[in-house]
């Protein structure tokens, strides 16, 4: 059964295609990483993932006279905390949303503004279903080419959680995956800087839990 209140959690900055804030590395546009799991010789089965990193805007722009602003405290300012996140339109992003659990934690990642980073974590309440939005012709996320007997397009409803301790911003991020890439850690091949446009990305436990022990430490 769908949720009583939609929210509306747009992800186009990660999803349209255009360069921001995340693709850039010393002054230049990353070549486009490739986002399919690796599989190993023994089985074909994509890695399984319980931690998440999900993308949205904080900040308000518009498109088609439609605000696309939604930050963490849109979401928390919802009935029971809890809205449905809409409007993916990458398939690899879709595909990591139909992956995901009852249950299962994500950062709450701040994009396309003057700071990015993570300013929270939320738990997955609700398994993906269908995007109502992919059939609404006045949705700035229609498609038309998605049929109601076969959509293409899927959705999860999350839950606040809390906010981190200070904001983790992604130039702080950065500085770890750099170190890390240099000298061994846990945030060598985090997807930020591996999979950059993606706005919804898996994270290892590894990872997930080292970038909460960044609440407690200084700023790098």
């Amino acid at each position: 059964m769908p949720p009583k209140t939609r929210s509306r959690v747009s992800k186009r900055t990660a999803d349209s295609g255009k360069v921001n804030e995340d693709e850039m590395v010393g002054g230049k546009k990353k070549a486009a990483a490739s986002v399919e799991p690796l599989k190993t010789k023994e089985s074909s089965e994509p890695p399984q993932y319980s931690r998440w990193l999900m993308k949205s805007e904080p900040e308000s722009r518009f498109e088609k006279e439609i605000d696309l602003k939604f930050g963490i405290e849109e979401l928390k300012a919802l009935p029971d905390q809890t809205g449905c996140w809409d409007g993916v339109r990458n398939y690899q992003a879709r595909n990591f949303m139909r992956q995901m659990k009852d249950e299962q934690l994500a950062f709450f990642y701040h994009s396309n503004c003057k700071e990015p980073g993570i300013a929270g974590i939320m738990k997955i309440v609700k398994e993906a279903y269908v995007d109502h939005t992919q059939f609404d012709k006045k949705d700035i996320h229609f498609d038309a080419n998605s049929k109601a007997d076969n959509p293409k397009w899927s959705m999860v409803d999350v839950q606040y959680q809390r906010m981190v301790k200070r904001y983790i911003p992604l130039s702080e991020l950065k500085k770890y995956h750099l170190q890390h890439r240099a000298k061994g850690g846990p945030l060598k091949d985090v997807g930020l800087f591996t999979r950059a446009r993606l706005s919804v990305q898996p994270l290892t436990t590894e990872e997930f839990e080292f970038i909460l022990t960044l609440e407690d430490k200084e700023p790098l």
